[in-house]
């Protein structure tokens, strides 16, 4: 689990093909290492990682093929930097939200302007994960907490303060960027809860009109 508080910005130093997956080798930059074991859980751009070896300022980690097609991992190119942050601990203050680092899907951003001494971004989701996305909600962006702004279809706006922009990568997004996507957790586990009997069928595909229908709600 991690928070989605950006601990520093790294860089890809090696990706190594290995039998149809890869290993990337990371440079952590200023991120402390010391606590660090193999085994432990780093996330890189929002992904949850395994540190599978150590170094004194770097890592690496094993990349599957599911992670390669789910996420932009595949297509970072060596010097590419890269927001970090280990797993939280039960003495890490939850400054963002929780976060799994398991991505959902990819965003692309769609526009990029100033407002005041922030950024505004415009970014559009993958059709089916705009039902876990709401005004005011959280969403992680290459692993950074964010609050959604406003949503319209299946493009949602967001600001990036000053200091977001100086601590991770978001400084660098411009129109075509694609970024790695982590919806809210409690929107996941709710969609399953609101499935009951459902969800143990094979074609369960989620929360439709008639779902809700069934359990009371009703559109204005």
């Amino acid at each position: 689990m991690f928070t989605g508080i950006i601990q520093a910005i790294g860089h890809l130093q090696q990706s190594q093909p290995r039998s149809g997956d890869v290993r990337l080798a990371i440079n952590t930059g200023n991120l402390p290492l010391a606590g660090v074991s193999l085994g432990d859980s780093i996330a890189v751009n929002g992904v949850c990682l395994t540190a599978v070896e150590l170094g004194r300022q770097s890592f690496a980690a094993d990349v599957s093929r599911e992670t390669l097609a789910l996420t932009t991992l595949g297509s970072l190119s060596s010097g590419s930097r890269v927001n970090l942050e280990p797993a939280l601990t039960l003495a890490t203050p939850l400054g963002g939200h929780l976060v799994s680092g398991h991505v959902d899907g990819v965003g692309t951003v769609l526009e990029r302007h100033a407002d005041a001494r922030s950024w505004r971004l415009r970014i559009e989701a993958p059709a089916e994960l705009t039902r876990y996305i709401a005004p005011k909600g959280s969403i992680c962006i290459d692993g950074t907490s964010l609050t959604i702004n406003r949503i319209d279809g299946a493009v949602f706006e967001l600001n990036i303060v000053p200091h977001t922009i100086a601590h991770t990568i978001s400084g660098e997004y411009q129109v075509g960027s694609r970024v790695n996507l982590e919806v809210d957790l409690i929107a996941r586990y709710l969609e399953r809860l609101l499935l009951g009997d459902q969800a143990a069928a094979p074609t369960a595909s989620g929360i439709t009109r008639e779902l809700l229908a069934a359990h009371g709600f009703r559109a204005n």
